[in-house]
């Protein structure tokens, strides 16, 4: 099979697609022929030596395809449509994964749908129903809210009925998260004091939760526009690393609460397929409506890490075997 690997930590020139033997089958696991595969910002922190890694290595979290063999005690047989969280080597014509980490596509959600969205859409799960579970009524800050993460976000937070303050940056951004059900959309390009902007818009309340995903940009933003015990949830580093901020700071700002989680600590085998069937129920139904940003090929991997880097797309984008 071929296999896109990263030769050296860097740019996206770093890449090379080349021939690899296929992993062994070990119990429990799938052999699985990519359709589509997902591009996170989470493999151009690797790339780029953020989140450490060794080189040479074939990077992707997720994807979706068919299975092409299974293992005694997989539950899923050769022919199946499953999307899946790899941690690694999904940027490949074939992966072998852990069936634990494989949740079945249903009729009606496409390969490619399937595969831009599991990663982000886990993770809004995770966001919106485990880390801080958002109640009809509550407001959110939701950054980053035209990007794959943030579109879901928006759309599921308007669905469970809370109301929806998005941070964006462009014009074509703020149509997208206004289309996308956001009460009030912020131009972050236009509106530097985006915290003096949130308290206008909450009576000078604030936020009961921040979803924030750009990172060091929107922290100290972010922070101030909650509400006394709001919760400020970190989950990216799109501009950056956050800074180090003491235990004292949050209870001078009104005993709010700050969060990192980690997709990979709540995608747990015991809840996978629960979180799973969440997202598949919310996007068949047509209650959640994920948008494709942008398509490239496999050996294009480099060309879709700029661009996603740029902060210019909307949407998930997919590479292509």
């Amino acid at each position: 099979m071929k296999a896109l690997f990263l030769d050296h930590i860097g740019g996206p020139e770093n890449f090379a697609l080349r021939d690899a033997a296929p992993d062994n089958l070990a119990p429990n696991h799938l052999r699985i022929r990519n359709s589509a595969i997902g591009v996170n910002f989470i493999d151009i922190y690797q790339r780029t030596g953020l989140y450490p890694i060794s080189t040479p290595a074939v990077l992707g979290q997720e994807g979706a395809g068919t299975v092409i063999e299974a293992a005694d005690g997989a539950p899923f047989k050769p022919g199946d449509r499953v999307a899946y969280l790899s941690g690694g080597g999904a940027y490949a014509e074939e992966i072998v994964v852990d069936a634990a980490r494989a949740a079945a596509i249903p009729g009606g959600v496409s390969d490619d749908i399937a595969a831009a969205i599991f990663l982000k859409g886990l993770t809004a799960e995770m966001l919106l129903r485990r880390v801080h579970r958002l109640a009809k009524g509550e407001t959110a800050l939701i950054t980053a809210a035209a990007g794959g993460v943030g579109t879901l976000l928006t759309q599921w937070s308007v669905l469970i009925g809370a109301r929806v303050i998005a941070v964006v940056g462009g014009a074509a951004k703020v149509a997208a998260a206004k289309a996308n059900g956001a009460d009030i959309v912020i131009d972050r390009k236009s509106t530097p004091n985006i915290a003096g902007a949130v308290r206008k818009a909450t009576g000078g309340r604030g936020v009961d939760v921040v979803y924030d995903s750009v990172g060091a940009a929107t922290f100290e933003p972010s922070l101030d526009s909650l509400a006394l015990r709001g919760m400020m949830v970190t989950y990216g580093n799109a501009s950056g690393p956050v800074p180090p901020i003491a235990p004292l700071d949050l209870t001078r700002r009104g005993s709010i609460t700050l969060a990192r989680p980690s997709l990979f600590h709540f995608a747990t085998p015991e809840l996978l397929p629960e979180m799973a069937a969440n997202l598949f129920s919310l996007i068949a139904n047509g209650d959640l409506t994920p948008k494709l940003g942008a398509t490239y090929s496999l050996e294009q991997a480099g060309e879709a890490h700029k661009a996603l880097e740029s902060g210019a797309t909307m949407g998930s984008i997919i590479l292509k075997p």
